[in-house]
C-alpha cells in the first residue's frame, strides 16, 4: 500500500485462511479481497488461488507475490521499469532471506547456495540457454504473454508452479529475467521447524535434477570437512603422541571448509549463518532424501492440509528439447 510512482491495484486472495488475514486485508481502503474456491482435483491450491486473483485483470503487468513478503518502498515502480527496459516478459526476484531459528540459520544458506549453482541468473536470462527459473514469492509478468501461455492454469497440476511457468515462458520464446531481489523484496520463508521441514520436503527433489547424487556429494563434503580432523584426534588419543601428518590432515579439512565457505557465500546470507551452514549439510542431505522418497517413490506430499501428486524434474533429454526450441 505504501508503493509510489506507479498506479496499482492490490487483490488479496484468501485461500481458506484460519487467522486474521482476511480481516487485516479488508481494513485497508482500496484493497480487493476475494475468496478462492476449493481447487478441483489435479490443481494445486496456490495455482487455484493465483488464477482467481488474475481473472478479469486488464492491467499491462501482473505481480504475483506471497503474503509473507515485505516490499521495499519504490520497489514496484523499479521492477516494472526494469522489466520494460530489459524487454522481459517475466521478471522474478529471489527475495532477501531472513532467518530466525538456529536450524534456519544452518540450513537455508546450504539450500540457496545449491539453488544458485543449479539456476545461475546469467543462464536463466540467456534466451539461448534452456535453464529456466523463477521465484513465486515475486513473479512479475506481462499480462499478454501470461495469457498467451495459458497462465497458471497451464501449470496448475504442479507444486513447483513458479519454475514450471518460467520453463513454459522460455519454451514459448518469451524472455525471462531472474536475479536476487536485494533492496526490492525480503521474506522469512518458514517460522518454525515443522513448516521448514514440510516445505522443503515438497520442493527439494523437484528443484534439483539429481537429488540422490547431490545428497551423496553434500554428505561427502561434510565428511571431508569434519572427518580428517576427527580421524587425526582419534589417532592421537590412541597413540598418545602427536603424529607427523597432523598439519597435512588437518590442513585438508581446513581446505575443504574454505572451499565450502566460498560456495556458501554466493547465497548472500550473513557471515554468522555461513559459518553455521556446515552443520546444515547433514540436514540438507536428510531433507533431499526425504523429499526424494515422497516425490519420486510415494509420488505425493502433504502441504497445508492438502495432498498433492508431484511431477519429477525434466530429464536431460527434455532439457535438450528445450534447448532446441529456445531462441
Amino acid at each position: 500500500m505504501n508503493q509510489a510512482g506507479i498506479d496499482f491495484q492490490i487483490t488479496v486472495v484468501d485461500d481458506a485462511s484460519t487467522d486474521q488475514t482476511r480481516a487485516i486485508a479488508e481494513s485497508f481502503a482500496g484493497v480487493r479481497v476475494i475468496a478462492a474456491q476449493e481447487p478441483r482435483p489435479g490443481i494445486s491450491g496456490k495455482c487455484n488461488a493465483l488464477c482467481a486473483g488474475a481473472a478479469g485483470s486488464a492491467s499491462k503487468w501482473l505481480l504475483f507475490t506471497d503474503a509473507d513478503t515485505y516490499h521495499y518502498p519504490g520497489s514496484l515502480a523499479k521492477a516494472v521499469t526494469e522489466a520494460e527496459k530489459t524487454g522481459a516478459d517475466l521478471l522474478s526476484f529471489s527475495p532477501e532471506q531472513e532467518t530466525g531459528s538456529l536450524l534456519e540459520r544452518m540450513l537455508m544458506p546450504v539450500v540457496f547456495a545449491d539453488l544458485v549453482r543449479t539456476y545461475p541468473p546469467e543462464r536463466v536470462n540467456d534466451p539461448t540457454d534452456p535453464t529456466a527459473a523463477a521465484n513465486g514469492q515475486y513473479l512479475l509478468v506481462r499480462r499478454e504473454a501470461y495469457e498467451a501461455v495459458g497462465g497458471h492454469q497451464a501449470v496448475a497440476n504442479n507444486i513447483l508452479e513458479d519454475v514450471e511457468l518460467a520453463r513454459l515462458f522460455k519454451r514459448k520464446n518469451y524472455r525471462l529475467r531472474f536475479r536476487r531481489g536485494a533492496g526490492i523484496v525480503r521474506t522469512r520463508m518458514y517460522r518454525n521447524t515443522r513448516a521448514m521441514w514440510e516445505g522443503w520436503t515438497k520442493n527439494l527433489a523437484l528443484l534439483f535434477p539429481h537429488p540422490l547424487l547431490l545428497a551423496f556429494k553434500r554428505g561427502l563434503e561434510f565428511l571431508a570437512i569434519v572427518g580428517f580432523p576427527i580421524a587425526e584426534v582419534a589417532l592421537i588419543l590412541r597413540k598418545a603422541t602427536l603424529l607427523q601428518p597432523i598439519p597435512i590432515i588437518v590442513g585438508l579439512g581446513l581446505l575443504f571448509y574454505i572451499l565450502f565457505l566460498a560456495r556458501i557465500r554466493r547465497a548472500h546470507f550473513p557471515g554468522s549463518d555461513n559459518l553455521l551452514a556446515l552443520f546444515g549439510l547433514p540436514l540438507f542431505v536428510s531433507l533431499l532424501l526425504r523429499s526424494y522418497i515422497h516425490t519420486r517413490i510415494r509420488g505425493a506430499v502433504n502441504w497445508k492440509g492438502r495432498r498433492y501428486p508431484q511431477t519429477p524434474h525434466p530429464s536431460s533429454a527434455e532439457n535438450h528439447l528445450l534447448k532446441g526450441r529456445s531462441r
